[in-house]
């Protein structure tokens, strides 16, 4: 009976159903960048192939898309419970990023 009762509370909670609310978002805004990703792969091979080195502004750009990309997977597997951007700064997915190295590292 005690498990009953503890499924229950945890179905009253509201944070995991906005949690919940914020996956089905993001999941969304991953097909989206995903798109971006293979765009940026296209440029740079067309840059490679036509000036025999990536375009410096997409190397960027892809960066900043591949960390992106990386603080969502964290706050969809439950690594993470910092909101990517656009539901926080910018600088909250580099932090994240950042830090979730720091501990693959130790």
């Amino acid at each position: 009976m005690e498990l009953d009762e503890q499924t229950n509370e945890n179905l009253k909670k509201i944070s995991t159903w906005k949690r919940i609310a914020f996956i089905l978002v993001f999941a969304v805004i991953i097909g989206v960048v995903r798109t971006l990703l293979w765009v940026v792969v296209l440029l740079q091979v067309i840059s490679a192939l036509l000036t025999g080195s990536p375009n410096q502004n997409i190397l960027g750009f892809g960066q900043k898309l591949a960390a992106y990309t990386y603080h969502i997977l964290l706050f969809l597997t439950f690594n993470t419970d910092e909101t990517p951007f656009p539901f926080s700064d910018w600088s909250a997915t580099e932090e994240a990023v950042a830090q979730k190295d720091l501990e693959l590292k130790e």
